[in-house]
């Protein structure tokens, strides 16, 4: 599927295109279920009704957790960005959430030991260790926070409940 390079664009409307590859009625009934009813509308709260664009991302975060009933959030960060990571915190702990937030060197594991490639001395980064003692908590919602590209892919993977980011880390500008 191309959708970029689209000219017609009736997917917009209730009229599909018709080149799509998967089950329709199937995506569906996905949609209906009601672990995915009560993100659907948590997440329709915060933009319908005219609401879209009036809260950053964090704001809509703490807000999306609440409505969610979420009672541990998990902020996993680079600790290259842990003095905004601590800003972060204090911001939504004083909204009334529980958070735990764990640096990507959490279990303090080298180079070495966790890349078999690696001539690096010192510590990695460790995003499986950081999923882990977030699983191990009872964190219902993980909020990334700079973690490294394919670092978020692990952590994403290993953890067992929802995951949003709150920002990237970019590198190098476009």
């Amino acid at each position: 599927m191309q959708c970029t390079y689209c000219s017609r664009k009736s997917c917009r409307t209730p009229e599909s295109c018709g080149l799509e590859a998967f089950d329709r009625d199937a995506v569906v009934e996905k949609y209906h279920t009601e672990e995915n009813q009560q993100r659907i509308r948590a997440a329709a709260r915060l933009v319908d009704g005219g609401r879209a664009g009036t809260l950053n991302r964090l704001e809509e975060t703490m807000e999306f957790a609440k409505d969610m009933g979420y009672e541990r959030i998990g902020l996993a960060y680079c600790y290259g960005k842990e003095a905004e990571a601590v800003d972060v915190q204090r911001r939504m702990r004083s909204a009334g959430l529980e958070v735990s937030a764990v640096s990507c060197t959490t279990g303090a594991m080298s180079q070495e030991s966790l890349n078999d490639l690696s001539t690096l001395p010192g510590v990695s980064c460790n995003p499986l260790s950081q999923a882990a003692q977030l699983n191990s908590e009872g964190a219902q919602l993980a909020v990334l926070y700079g973690l490294c590209m394919g670092h978020d892919i692990l952590f994403t993977r290993e953890f067992s409940g929802d995951v949003t980011t709150l920002w990237v880390k970019d590198r190098r500008a476009s």
